[in-house]
């Protein structure tokens, strides 16, 4: 993340000497991204983090993708996915490239386990749940409309809230998450202009240090497959930590919409750059206010990057036939803009309470063989009325 922070006790020196109580050394763990030139925490545990009992494959993670057809816009209901597990075993990919993968989860149990994924920082955006995100770092406790922004290897687990039905989009990174640099200074401060601001961001508020012995398994996802990692001791066994490299919390909520006097394209709507792709979040807003103004965007075409829309809630100003859930998919390559009579019937209105969450890919996407059965195949030709 952009600012520095720090939970628990760490000595006044880094790489120095911190003795726990009984006179052992706590152990140093460096968790940094782009080698030693990027940002960085230091973690201190009670037990050296690689003191690996035993080392086992889970599976194999290889996506199917469906069969090459024609180009067209295409429509998913993901509303009537009904799986069951944990966040993990219920993640339902749908689209992707070799920089992103896009699924939806629908946990009803809490992990045994933890997770980490080697390649890449994640996004879960919450849009139906409650509970704990928990993680060597600390709880986050997250809520409806919560990104929770994951950074690559970090080990972590999702506890939903007993009895509250949940429902996550998981967007997978093949690298780093950020907020855009249009939005900082030199520094790394968020600039006044900026959507949002780190008083948005939410750290982890509390760290637990675990000292329990056992079997305890950690999941690493990598080089195409899923590993087990099982420890003697608790992998949650850090004392103290400080840096700039952390998971967070930030609420659509707290996005601060840009507005003007005719329509604003889609990148005053983005929330983090990904690689390859962006990541723009809707939201309720006052529409443009010059007297001739259309609020409904213009027809487009999407010459370098495809657009993937997931529909949270309200009525989306340029759509018909979409549902809470609903995911479409806007190839480049050919143009799509408002459905019939969106356009003329949005001028004179002032304001929408629309919210979605989009990721613009600048690779083309694929959708996977799970996508084809949520598939309303009459979408591509609903611009004919």
């Amino acid at each position: 993340m952009t600012y520095y922070y720090k939970l628990g006790n760490i000595p006044h020196k880094r790489h120095t000497q911190f003795h726990q109580p009984d006179g052992s050394l706590y152990h140093e763990e460096l968790m940094g991204t782009r080698g030693f030139s990027g940002i960085q925490s230091l973690l201190y545990h009670l037990h050296p983090p690689t003191q690996t009992r035993k080392i086992l494959l889970e599976n194999k993670v290889d996506i199917s993708y469906e069969e090459p057809g024609p180009l067209r816009h295409r429509h998913l209901r993901t509303a009537t996915l009904a799986v069951a597990g944990d966040a993990i075993a219920t993640r339902v990919p749908l689209i992707a490239n070799a920089d992103v993968c896009i699924s939806v989860a629908l946990p009803t149990v809490p992990m045994q386990y933890w997770y980490r994924f080697a390649h890449g920082d994640e996004v879960i955006f919450i849009h139906e749940g409650s509970g704990l995100l928990e993680s060597q770092y600390g709880i986050i406790r997250y809520k409806w409309g919560d990104y929770l922004v994951i950074p690559t290897g970090v080990v972590w687990r999702i506890l939903p809230d007993e009895g509250v039905e949940q429902r996550m989009l998981v967007v997978e990174a093949s690298g780093h998450i950020e907020p855009p640099k249009r939005y900082l200074n030199q520094y790394g401060q968020f600039l006044e202009h900026a959507p949002y601001c780190e008083r948005d961001i939410r750290p982890p508020s509390s760290l637990i240090t675990h000292d329990e012995e056992g079997e305890f398994e950690v999941r690493v996802k990598a080089r195409g497959g899923i590993s087990r990692y099982l420890y003697n001791h608790h992998p949650l066994d850090v004392v103290g930590w400080d840096g700039h490299l952390w998971p967070f919390a930030f609420n659509i909520e707290d996005f601060e919409p840009i507005t003007g006097r005719v329509h604003q394209p889609p990148p005053v709507h983005q929330t983090f750059d990904g690689p390859g792709f962006v990541l723009c979040s809707f939201v309720p807003r006052m529409f443009d206010y010059h007297p001739q103004a259309i609020p409904a965007p213009y027809n487009h075409s999407n010459v370098d990057s495809d657009e993937v829309i997931y529909y949270v809630e309200g009525k989306f100003m340029s759509r018909k036939g979409i549902e809470q859930g609903s995911i479409t998919l806007h190839p480049g390559g050919i143009p799509h803009g408002p459905h019939p009579g969106m356009y003329e019937g949005s001028i004179g209105k002032q304001r929408t309470e629309e919210i979605a969450v989009m990721i613009d890919t600048f690779r083309p996407l694929r959708l996977t063989t799970n996508a084809i059965a949520l598939e309303d195949k009459n979408y591509a030709y609903s611009w004919l009325g």
